[in-house]
């Protein structure tokens, strides 16, 4: 749902005066494909070309695939993206997690909830029910209800929000709104859930910026709603166009040679993979040595990025190793 509505509550943010500090937080599963290496190179022009730093953030409390976070940040670092020394990951932050649940529980603002995915898939798809949103179904169990569901399963913990919807205010998605329902705030296996982590790293790490896809845009409102909560102001949301597929899906590792290493396997260079990316924001040619090219690494990008050029279309990634050979000169 995206609104501008007047009645919903707006996020408090931190002001356009502060000090700009951007984050890329990949989540360790494998390689990062040509999505992801252009969302980290916004994230750091971004951050950069306000005068900023960026921080990274390795997010992994789930699905982590031994090596792959060593992997991506050697790729990142290979197209010339550079961070503040220390990278944090996220299976360390444990007690930090801990403590932002306290206090939200101190608040009465946290239940249990034993509900099944199928269970909140059916309530959910039921005609009264917003497609997705949790339904509430145990949102006023009495303790004796909630004594006799522990027999049977453990329980998630879920946010008892107050609000129905919250507007955040995007860089590109102007005024957004949509709805924040009880979401899960630690799973039923111990885990600690990305809406609670990311907000309580964010504000660890003194994010002021959030530059990520705009597939995460309807997650926005639910964070900078929860970080309120908690006291603290929500970052500034920039959410730019994905890397898509042939098909109009979202660019994944099964669409052939996508990764930085199955490109250069294939016989391209990080500098044609940069002029890659470049082509699709689209950046302006650089001169060098009296011969324009386009930018060949991050440096050379930051020189001719203006955030008000770049296309807010979605990049369609027909043949990456076409795509390369073209940008080559």
């Amino acid at each position: 749902m995206t609104t501008s509505s007047s009645s919903s509550p707006r996020a408090r943010t931190v002001s356009a005066e502060a000090e700009t500090v951007g984050r890329y937080a990949p989540s360790p599963s494998g390689d990062l494909h040509l999505g992801n290496l252009r969302t980290a190179l916004f994230a750091w022009l971004f951050a950069r070309s306000a005068g900023g730093v960026l921080k990274m953030r390795v997010e992994d409390l789930d699905r982590v695939r031994e090596g792959a976070a060593e992997s991506q940040l050697r790729d990142l670092a290979a197209l010339g993206i550079d961070w503040e020394p220390e990278v944090l990951y996220q299976s360390t932050r444990t007690a930090a997690y801990e403590e932002a649940l306290s206090q939200l529980q101190e608040k009465s603002l946290v239940y249990e909830c034993f509900c099944t995915r199928r269970e909140i898939q059916a309530a959910s798809s039921a005609p009264h029910g917003a497609p997705g949103a949790y339904p509430g179904t145990c949102r006023n169990l009495t303790e004796e209800e909630r004594a006799e569901k522990r027999t049977q399963r453990n329980p998630a913990l879920r946010l008892k929000s107050e609000v129905a919807t919250y507007t955040v205010l995007d860089r590109f998605a102007g005024e957004y709104t949509a709805e924040v329902d009880d979401f899960v705030l630690r799973r039923t296996d111990g885990v600690f859930a990305y809406n609670l982590a990311v907000v309580v790293d964010d504000h660890f790490q003194g994010v002021t910026q959030v530059v990520r896809g705009d597939d995460l845009l309807p997650s926005a409102p639910r964070q900078a709603y929860l970080a309120n909560l908690l006291g603290w102001e929500a970052p500034r949301y920039v959410h730019v166009p994905l890397a898509l597929n042939k098909d109009g899906a979202r660019l994944a590792k099964r669409d052939g040679a996508v990764t930085l290493a199955q490109l250069l396997a294939a016989g391209l260079s990080r500098e044609d993979v940069v002029r890659m990316i470049s082509a699709s924001i689209p950046l302006a040619p650089v001169k060098t040595n009296d011969d324009f090219h386009l930018p060949e690494n991050a440096a050379e990008m930051l020189t001719v990025f203006s955030p008000e050029n770049i296309s807010l279309n979605p990049w369609t990634v027909l043949d990456p190793l076409m795509e390369g050979t073209c940008c080559i000169g």
